[in-house]
């Protein structure tokens, strides 16, 4: 039985509990006149909670266990002798995991026919041959032992399955009655549903802490991993990018750290003085009437996919200033450099910088503004000398949140700037940023155990702290503004 299947028949089972728990205690005021400690919905809850809740989380449980042990197990029948020379027992086990997955389309195709597969009587031509039926390719040089695997790894997960299903279902169905029984006038129902939904309030609360605590372990332990491989002095230093799979790489980060900051330098200066100044007017001059119309049209932006941004700055934008401004100045000849992707990528965060501007400024107290008008201020001196002053903070933190997502985008770089790792101050030439090295060193066929594929671990850490570095001076220097101001 399918995992959505049996959360079906849960979630049933815990609506059918919910029915009879109402109705319980319903019955049970009625025949015994004793008012109840709470509603009789709670009651339902309750049984609902206990039906559901224990069934689900070993469902859960078990999804993350058993395929763990069943690959142990698995890994233990493959000898030392299958795996290739220089590879590892990882790549193996891949290509077990893709032919049970096949052996189990054969399965199912074979019933949707109306005949019957024995697939362990299967030899390893014919398993070779009824896989290629349904789609799986597979070298001339997969040995007999990982076909035999393979016939183990769908055995051993179908009755892990089959497991599963009966041990969850049972859970839910013993549960139910279990809980029935208890129900009693006494019974502080409200209380444990209300505790479990501020145990559900609590988890969600600490998703993101731990989600955190998780990327940052993550990317942490790769990186140790790499610098046991590759010397960090070269990695921090060196001026040059040439990764080779085969051995001999130099992977310095200067020239990709370069490409980053230079492009995203380029689009603040397009993005962060058009920003403000269309959020000044959306709220200090603009009408109602205009508002309505220019504000959700600017916002319209930021709702563009990044892809078409990146086909935009290859298909118009490139060629426009190759044409234009590079060949006819002698300073390059290629339509993909740090300008087009920095002019595009501004064009992108205007709304970034633009909305949240504008709902700061919004939110600076009217009276401010009364009292300069009091003193005989314009508007114009009024916004310069009281209005943005008092927004600055909000500002500042607009302008971060415009800077991160200009260092932390990918495909408008890579159609627009290239992939060249260089440091050269010639914004018509093709440069790279870290963010594009890091989905090029982890895209294709590699290995999770090279210094070419570990490098985009150190990569990520790398540009994590300097934007967390980033983040810790603007709220420095935010904070000594206020302390001025007030």
């Amino acid at each position: 039985m399918d995992a959505s299947i049996i959360i079906l028949c849960i979630l049933v089972l815990a609506a059918l509990g919910f029915v009879l728990g109402r109705r319980q205690a319903l019955s049970i005021s009625a025949a015994s006149g004793k008012k109840l400690h709470s509603l009789p919905g709670y009651y339902g809850q309750v049984i609902a909670l206990v039906t559901a809740v224990p069934a689900l989380l070993l469902l859960v449980a078990w999804l993350l266990v058993q395929p763990q042990i069943v690959e142990s197990r698995v890994s233990g029948m493959i000898s030392d002798s299958v795996i290739p020379q220089g590879g590892a027992r990882s790549l193996v086990m891949a290509d077990v995991r893709r032919i049970a997955d096949g052996l189990q389309a054969v399965e199912a195709r074979a019933a949707q026919a109306g005949a019957g597969v024995d697939v362990e009587a299967l030899d390893a031509a014919n398993v070779r041959a009824r896989l290629a039926e349904v789609g799986v390719a597979l070298g001339a040089d997969v040995p007999t032992e990982v076909f035999e695997a393979a016939k183990s790894y769908r055995e051993q997960s179908d009755f892990g399955h089959l497991l599963m299903t009966i041990a969850v279902l049972a859970l839910a169905v013993a549960a139910l009655p279990l809980a029935y029984i208890r129900i009693n006038a006494d019974l502080r129902a409200r209380n444990m549903s209300e505790s479990f939904v501020k145990s559900m309030l609590l988890v969600s609360s600490l998703v993101a802490i731990l989600t955190t605590v998780g990327i940052v372990g993550s990317l942490v332990f790769e990186t140790y991993v790499f610098f046991t491989m590759y010397p960090a002095s070269e990695f921090f230093f060196s001026t040059v990018w040439n990764p080779q799979f085969r051995g001999g790489s130099e992977l310095g980060i200067l020239p990709l750290l370069w490409g980053t900051f230079y492009v995203s330098i380029i689009s603040l200066v397009v993005a962060v003085p058009i920003g403000l100044m269309i959020a000044v007017y959306l709220s200090e001059y603009a009408g109602p009437n205009t508002r309505s119309i220019v504000k959700p049209a600017i916002e319209v932006l930021a709702g563009i996919p990044t892809i078409v941004y990146g086909l935009f700055a290859l298909v118009t934008v490139g060629p426009f200033l190759r044409d234009y401004f590079a060949e006819p100045l002698g300073l390059g000849n290629s339509s993909s450099s740090v300008l087009t992707a920095g002019l595009v990528m501004g064009v992108m965060i205007i709304p970034f910088v633009s909305s949240l501007s504008d709902d700061i400024i919004n939110a600076v107290p009217q009276s401010l503004r009364d009292g300069s008008y009091a003193l005989g201020s314009t508007q114009s001196e009024t916004i310069k000398q009281v209005v943005l002053p008092a927004a600055l903070p909000g500002i500042v933190g607009a302008i971060l949140l415009a800077a991160s997502r200009a260092i932390g985008e990918t495909m408008i770089v890579v159609l627009g700037a290239g992939a060249s790792a260089k440091l050269d101050i010639n914004p018509f030439e093709a440069m790279t940023t870290v963010t594009v090295k890091i989905v090029s060193q982890l895209t294709g066929d590699t290995e999770f155990a090279s210094p070419e594929t570990l490098v985009a671990f150190a990569l990520g850490l790398t540009l994590f702290v300097i934007t967390l570095g980033l983040n810790v001076v603007a709220l420095y220097i935010v904070r000594k503004y206020r302390e001025q101001y007030e």
